[in-house]
């Protein structure tokens, strides 16, 4: 276990050990974070990232990564729930003009047809256009939605599947997911272990605790020593 302050009358050790429990505390909310993730709908754990210069910089060292692995894929009784069972993300237009990525698949229809977000944003083609279906189904059920993303709506009419567009995913970088491995009627709730975080932040908080011990050593001895420099 590494202590980041020594014993000291000096001003440097207290702020070496505050430093190091700060970043505890920042490293254990990032933990924290991905436990509260559990059950959210598309929410990928993030990885605690330290530079090298920790001890210089403090908390400004620290930052995050995604893990990208796919989480729990669950069927829903909704047809309009996709989950991505590759690497990937759906793209939504907002209503500011900002293009958001995600892995939430609850989407909806609204009456012009258009495929929409939880917070009507409006889902992307392949080619970067809204989804738009040319007729309101009588029902979710009528539409239809291939592995490779491919949107069909059933013509009752023609007594026919539709062909509409092709619902887009992109990788993080934004390049085409040719084969995203569709899955109509699930959702990928979150990619986190519980064990794995809970075991991953015991040493935080013993590392925290160690500092917090050491601080609470250093602040006696100086204590103690500007008493004696009082007397004297």
């Amino acid at each position: 276990m590494l202590l980041q302050g020594t014993v000291s009358n000096t001003q440097r050790g207290l702020h070496d050990s505050i430093g190091a429990m700060h970043m505890q505390i920042e490293l254990m909310g990032i933990g924290n974070a991905n436990v509260q993730g559990f059950d959210k709908v598309g929410y990928q754990r993030k990885d605690p990232v330290v530079s090298s210069f920790a001890e210089l910089i403090g908390i400004h060292a620290l930052s995050e990564s995604v893990d990208d692995q796919v989480g729990r894929i669950v069927e829903t009784e909704h047809p309009l729930d996709l989950a991505i069972a590759q690497k990937g993300y759906f793209q939504l237009l907002n209503k500011d003009g900002s293009i958001e990525l995600t892995r939430d698949g609850r989407f909806k229809l609204n009456e012009k047809g258009e495929l929409l977000g939880l917070e009507d944003q409006k889902v992307l083609t392949t080619g970067g256009s809204a989804i738009i279906l040319p007729f309101m189904p009588e029902s979710a059920d009528y539409v239809k939605i291939d592995n490779n993303g491919k949107l069909f709506v059933f013509n009752n009419d023609t007594r026919k599947l539709e062909y509409v567009d092709t619902v887009g995913v992109v990788s993080a970088d934004g390049k085409t997911v040719l084969e995203p491995d569709i899955k109509q009627g699930c959702l990928e709730y979150s990619n986190v272990n519980l064990a794995q975080e809970f075991i991953e932040m015991l040493p935080y908080r013993n590392n925290f605790a160690a500092n917090r011990e050491l601080f609470m050593l250093q602040n006696e001895a100086l204590a103690s020593a500007i008493e004696q420099l009082g007397g004297s």
